[in-house]
């Protein structure tokens, strides 16, 4: 038996405004976010372990078959 639908109808068009982040709480930052730089400093071929990808085919098999087709 399945569960009926929750419905939320036609919504406000001001409903941005409810969905505005709330203020920080606590200091601010001693940095500012907007001059970072992100480098990519990884090397051009990352070591995976065997483990590790028994734990990503169990958990993105879905994911994995729907960009790279199933396994043969």
């Amino acid at each position: 038996m399945s569960r009926p639908r929750a419905s939320l109808g036609i919504l406000p068009d001001d409903l941005h405004i409810a969905l505005e982040p709330w203020p920080r709480i606590g200091r601010p930052a001693k940095h500012d976010v907007q001059a970072w730089t992100v480098t990519d400093d990884w090397p051009e071929r990352v070591p995976v372990t065997d483990a590790e990808l028994v734990v990503f085919e169990a958990w993105f098999e879905d994911l994995f078959d729907e960009l790279f087709g199933p396994c043969r």
